[in-house]
């Protein structure tokens, strides 16, 4: 006859898994949440001893930066103060010397968009009118 082998039972063996919880309803799990919700905001509404004594102090202002004055608010006045037609090279040097500040390597194609775009988009109560072919003029009614 064979020897009996007897079988070892290991840990992994004699522990058993931890009952699984029961399934809970979408109501009742909104319900709970809803629930740990306001405990938390009530929590946090509270005024403890420590956020009483770590108030901060108030900021300072901050310093703004001048506003920057647009490509076509300049050409509006720079047409309003020439009182005749210019181009939109001569418009936009005049801007410039009068502080626009551009990156572009073109800045009379930018704003020669501009206006066109302004005037197709306010009609008569645009600031600028179209004279003659590449010609820019102030519109009366608008400025």
């Amino acid at each position: 006859m064979a020897p009996k082998t007897t079988k070892k039972t290991t840990k992994k063996a004699a522990r058993k898994p931890a009952p699984k919880k029961p399934r809970m309803s979408k109501s009742a799990a909104r319900a709970e949440g809803a629930q740990r919700t306001k405990a938390a905001l009530a929590a946090a509404a509270e005024p403890t001893e420590a956020k009483a004594k770590a108030t901060k102090p108030p900021k300072a202002p901050k310093e703004r930066k001048p506003k920057r004055v647009s490509g076509l608010d300049l050409a509006a006045k720079v047409l309003t103060e020439a009182g005749e037609p210019l181009n939109a090279k001569t418009i936009a040097e005049r801007a410039i010397a009068a502080g626009w500040q551009t990156s572009g390597k073109t800045p009379e194609a930018t704003l020669y968009a501009a206006i066109i775009r302004e005037i197709a988009k306010k009609g008569a109560d645009a600031r600028f009118r179209k004279h003659d072919r590449g010609l820019f003029a102030a519109n009366r009614k608008g400025a």
